[in-house]
């Protein structure tokens, strides 16, 4: 997409206060998916729109906890809700019905049949933690191991060591996506992901179609399918708590990747709504 006038005035996000706050439009979409206080005990007294928003400011800015705002709720109400939510999976449960909602949108089938696969590698910091050194990008640090439909939404991402390799890898990226959508069998990847070891793996329950460089070709080329996992990788580098991998565990990198995928497709979603 061309950053013309048109597409400023279409993705502006000035607000009065951070242009990571969701919109009226946003919360209404997000409003539902938030899980409702627990009973007994204490009533909840957190504002639960503007706990969204310190995350999003968090994932946008890349800021630490301790430097959050404190026109937010504390730090600490914040850090407890991403924890308690990481834990329990309901970042990852709100990626997938977004993602499902995008689909249908777009006019696809709410359960995609086709996807692509590949990874990035990021560098970790002191933080400590799972961590390798990938040879072939020369990069110290972890690997997001994504699989995208083919709109380029995220449907599943494992963090791993940046050592394994692609191939020895894609098997879980594969095992965690099926069990997602099992109506996806078609799998578009690099050169990376060639070979008998992992075709052996796959077995008969995938199809993967290896898209190549053509030989003959010298310079930039546009390739089919590839292009759409590395825009999706553009577009969760919006978020700048993912520019490193600044966490001590693989569980927290793979929620600020749902969060950065939430805040994605949430902004897209209420696009539609005010197009409407």
């Amino acid at each position: 997409m061309p950053w013309t006038d048109t597409a400023r005035l279409t993705y502006n996000r000035k607000t009065d206060r951070y242009p990571s706050d969701v919109t009226n439009e946003e919360w209404a979409i997000l409003e539902p998916m938030v899980p409702p206080a627990r009973p007994g005990g204490r009533p909840r007294t957190a504002d639960m729109r503007e706990v969204i928003n310190a995350i999003f400011y968090i994932g946008s800015t890349g800021c630490q906890w301790r430097a959050l705002p404190i026109d937010f709720p504390p730090m600490t109400t914040v850090q407890g809700y991403f924890y308690a939510w990481r834990n329990a999976g309901i970042l990852e449960a709100m990626n997938d019905l977004l993602v499902t909602a995008a689909r249908e949108l777009e006019g696809r089938d709410a359960q995609p049949t086709a996807g692509v696969i590949d990874s990035q590698s990021v560098k970790t910091t002191e933080s400590g933690g799972v961590c390798g050194y990938d040879a072939g990008k020369k990069t110290k640090g972890r690997k997001r191991h994504i699989v995208t439909d083919v709109l380029g939404l995220l449907l599943v991402i494992i963090v791993h060591a940046a050592n394994i390799q692609d191939r020895d890898g894609a098997p879980d990226v594969l095992k965690a996506v099926g069990k997602k959508f099992p109506w996806l069998r078609h799998i578009f990847a690099d050169g990376g992901y060639a070979g008998d070891k992992l075709r052996q793996t796959m077995g008969n329950k995938w199809t993967l179609e290896i898209v190549k460089r053509p030989g003959a070709v010298k310079g930039f080329v546009l390739l089919p399918m590839r292009w759409v996992v590395e825009r999706t990788f553009a577009w969760l580098g919006r978020c700048r708590r993912l520019a490193k991998d600044w966490e001590n565990t693989v569980e927290s990198s793979t929620a600020w990747a749902h969060i950065a995928s939430i805040r994605l497709v949430t902004r897209r979603l209420a696009r539609h709504c005010n197009a409407t």
